[in-house]
């Protein structure tokens, strides 16, 4: 999920739980509920940085627990000029690390995967249930926020008191749609599942399925089905009256198994590569040396320039020996992220 979208996660979070704590503490719950998004800045240090920082360490259990510790820190040093407005640290900690396990929460439900107990493990959970950039939780978010502040601007004017804090109710029911919304995606990506399996693909029975979320709506999904011999990528409708054609289906055929195929899957960089390209796609290319191999991961959705991706690069010589390995970017990918 994008960082606005957390930052607004965390502040409805803030007002439906924790209504009455001061402005610096709700600064520190925000601040608890984004931090994990710093992993964002690993891309300035190149691919090989990237892969193995994003969606890793800050996104893990440990660091929900050490960034609630860390925003928590600076209220046993500095403490409120009134005792009226004392929130406890406990109070503030647990806000805090309510925030950042929302973060996580969210980004599970994702495509792109959480090491969720790094150090321990490097297995990424992923539901594939909202895309990165869900338009409709940013507006059932901005909705909880806003519209109770334009209602008190009313309330008032004509010189009315508000009963409870102010946003409490707007936040609680912004949460609640979102938990509806959710419980939507849920059926149906389950549904967008079973289309995809029960068909063939070019003769083929589907071997590995997935459907990845679109953020025009949460009828339109984005499969792909890994058959033995080749990947393919289909749009699937679900809901009433939605029809689903497999034979719309963009195929892309497996290369045939050679000793530089082998040998470049088999290199040191080409795994770490796969342990987080679900669906890898390989190409090879004959040059005067050997082998050119080309590993990239299906992208999550049918935009071909949405966010970053790397691509694992191996040269072979013909007898199968790797003679050099890069993590590069996708062209396509890079130049829409720094432009």
């Amino acid at each position: 999920m994008d960082p606005v979208t957390h930052a607004l996660a965390s502040y409805a979070l803030k007002r439906a739980a924790f209504p009455r704590v001061t402005r610096s503490v709700t600064l520190a719950i925000v601040v608890a509920g984004t931090l994990a998004d710093l992993d964002l800045l690993s891309s300035y240090f190149g691919p090989s940085a990237y892969l193995t920082f994003y969606r890793t360490s800050c996104h893990s259990l440990l660091a929900a627990l050490l960034f609630s510790l860390l925003v928590t820190l600076p209220f046993f040093f500095f403490k409120p000029k009134s005792a009226e407005n004392q929130t406890s640290r406990a109070t503030i900690f647990i806000a805090a690390l309510a925030a950042a396990l929302l973060h996580l929460f969210l980004d599970v439900l994702q495509s792109a995967g959480v090491e969720l107990f790094w150090p321990f493990s490097t297995r990424r959970f992923a539901m594939d249930w909202v895309p990165s950039l869900d338009l409709w939780i940013l507006g059932i978010l901005l909705a909880g926020i806003l519209l109770p502040l334009l209602s008190g601007l009313v309330t008032e004017e004509i010189g009315a008191r508000s009963k409870g804090p102010r946003g409490r109710v707007g936040a609680s029911l912004a949460l609640a749609a979102l938990i509806l919304y959710l419980v939507v995606r849920f059926i149906d990506h389950g549904s967008a599942i079973a289309a995809l399996e029960s068909r063939t693909y070019r003769g083929e029975l589907p071997r590995k399925v997935a459907a990845f979320a679109e953020s025009s709506s949460p009828f339109r999904w984005h499969g792909i089905v890994e058959t033995e011999r080749a990947l393919h990528d289909v749009e699937v409708q679900v809901g009433p009256g939605a029809e689903f054609d497999p034979g719309s289906a963009i195929t892309t055929y497996k290369p045939e198994p050679s000793p530089a195929l082998d040998a470049a899957r088999n290199s040191a960089l080409a795994r770490r590569f796969l342990q987080v390209a679900r669906f890898p796609k390989a190409a090879v290319e004959q040059t005067p040396r050997g082998s050119h191999v080309i590993l990239r991961a299906f992208p999550y959705t049918r935009d071909r320039v949405a966010g970053l991706r790397v691509q694992a690069l191996v040269d072979t010589d013909p007898s199968g020996k790797v003679l050099s390995e890069e993590l590069t970017w996708v062209p396509s990918s890079r130049d829409f992220w720094w432009k």
